[in-house]
């Protein structure tokens, strides 16, 4: 939602007037107020109403972090066993 709005505001606007209409949504109190504004709203949304939604963010949320963290080994490991494919080593 936030974005179709965003959206909304810049589509009738020309490339030259962009920078100054972006250029204060990237202040720290903006952001501030933003991400404030964030957290109230998911409050009012989950807290209050007595959801098990933010149950499920955090359970979600932490196996993608999790997934995202050993993505790099992962990769290494597979590179690593591509590699010795292509080559005849030994795989261990």
């Amino acid at each position: 939602m936030a974005m179709r709005s965003f959206y909304n505001e810049i589509k009738s606007m020309k490339v030259k007037e962009l920078p100054n209409h972006l250029k204060p949504m990237f202040t720290i109190d903006y952001v501030k107020k933003s991400i404030q504004r964030g957290l109230d709203n998911y409050h009012a949304k989950y807290i209050m109403t007595d959801s098990i939604d933010p149950l499920y963010h955090v359970c979600f949320g932490g196996m993608i972090f999790s997934y995202l963290v050993a993505l790099p080994e992962e990769r290494r490991h597979l590179e690593h066993q591509q590699h010795a494919k292509e080559h005849g080593g030994a795989h261990h």
